[in-house]
């Protein structure tokens, strides 16, 4: 006996349709990957959909996927999660679901969950994932005994990010302990952050199979591609990488038009840009001109000449704007820094100085975050806010006001 452990596919989550329509063909690709490897069963352990409300033709493409599993007679068990759960019930699993696409083995009554049996004998079961990570109430009222004490090879899917298995730099990511989760189960298949990990938990295994596609520019940057978890009944895992596309990543500092251009100009000329996906990053902060001196559409429609698609962040390109300013750095951060320290003890906080940086520099890396694709506006400014509020330690006011 052997399955695949998917996690966090958000079909539809690129606003780019080039890379929307490659998600759908990731998710394609995985499928095909599953039946090659003859695996008993599929595991997705939520965001099947990047909205509980998806558009018919993204339905459709995903249906038609999960119905080659079917054919197969290879049954497919899911969660909601943090993006395709609604708190209105409706959701598009649902309807896979009574088309026999699906499982949906989230099944609480009481504050207990049932097991869903699979023809190979493994027992499944799972919690769903909500916005917010307030699933932990779910969680917290559980009565876990039950379960605990079932016999035989069982598997426990969730979609939450657990405090011990963060990884470096995730240390404000809002995450749970691992307690939450119940004992004596063999395999805990999770979804939500999105890395690859895998840890013995007691006699079991918690893995995380990472995005199937990466959803973003910084997840591009960083993981280049997604896959997905093949494990057997030894609890041997292996990783199938899903990459269509090669990913290069182009990051760009200077403090002049001419320079960046220049430097631009050296990356495509030293680089094989043919049909990959580019993410062209452009930082520093210019001494003369503006921004829009940089022609971005122009070296753009050059690149996409040969290449798929290029994606531009200028997030941290700037201009000096104040030239009685001067501040020492060899780059943005350094300067970010060094600016922090120059203006310390300016504020009446009644905090010690190494608080009132920590505080600063949180709150500066905290407003400098960018909308997530194919995040509403709404989504973002509440996420912002509920992070600031937390920075500044004002929930109880929050809550109260």
């Amino acid at each position: 006996m052997k399955f695949a452990h998917l996690a966090d596919c958000h079909i539809g989550g690129w606003q780019e349709p080039k890379l929307k329509e490659l998600g759908i063909n990731v998710f394609e690709k995985a499928i095909d990957a599953c039946i090659k490897e003859n695996v008993g069963f599929v595991l997705i352990s939520g965001d099947l959909f990047n909205t509980a409300l998806p558009s018919i033709d993204l339905i459709s493409a995903a249906a038609k996927q999960l119905r080659k599993l079917r054919e197969q007679d290879i049954e497919v068990y899911i969660i909601p999660g943090s993006h395709d759960f609604s708190p209105s019930g409706k959701t598009m699993l649902d309807v896979l679901e009574k088309a026999g696409l699906v499982t949906n083995v989230f099944k609480l009554k009481d504050n207990k969950l049932d097991f869903t049996l699979d023809k190979t004998n493994v027992k499944i079961t799972g919690m769903l994932g909500k916005k917010g990570g307030m699933e932990r109430n779910d969680y917290e009222s559980l009565d876990k005994t039950a379960i605990e004490n079932e016999p035989g090879f069982k598997i426990f899917m969730f979609h939450t990010t657990l405090t011990e298995f963060k990884p470096e730099g995730w240390e404000n990511v809002d995450s749970e302990p691992a307690a939450i989760l119940p004992s004596n189960f063999n395999y805990y298949a999770g979804g939500h952050p999105h890395y690859v990990f895998n840890a013995k938990r007691g006699n079991g295994i918690v893995a995380y199979p990472g995005p199937l596609f990466p959803n973003n520019f910084k997840e591009l940057e960083e993981l280049k591609h997604g896959g997905f978890y093949i494990v057997d009944d030894k609890l041997t895992i292996k990783h199938i990488p899903i990459k269509l596309k090669e990913v290069l990543t182009i990051t760009i500092s200077g403090n002049s038009v001419k320079e960046i251009k220049e430097k631009i100009n050296e990356e495509i000329k030293n680089n094989d840009l043919s049909g990959k996906i580019i993410t062209l990053r452009v930082e520093g902060i210019l001494e003369a001109g503006k921004i829009s001196d940089i022609n971005f559409n122009e070296i753009i429609k050059e690149m996409e000449k040969s290449c798929f698609i290029v994606l531009k962040n200028t997030h941290k390109l700037t201009t000096k704007e104040f030239e009685e300013f001067k501040v020492e750095g060899a780059n943005t951060e350094e300067v970010e820094i060094n600016t922090i320290k120059k203006h310390l003890g300016q504020l009446a906080l009644g905090i010690s100085l190494d608080e009132e940086e920590f505080l600063v520099k949180n709150l500066m890396d905290l407003l400098s975050k960018e909308k997530d694709e194919g995040e509403k506006i709404n989504d973002f400014e509440s996420r912002i806010i509920k992070d600031t509020v937390k920075t500044l330690k004002l929930e109880e006011v929050w809550n109260v006001a």
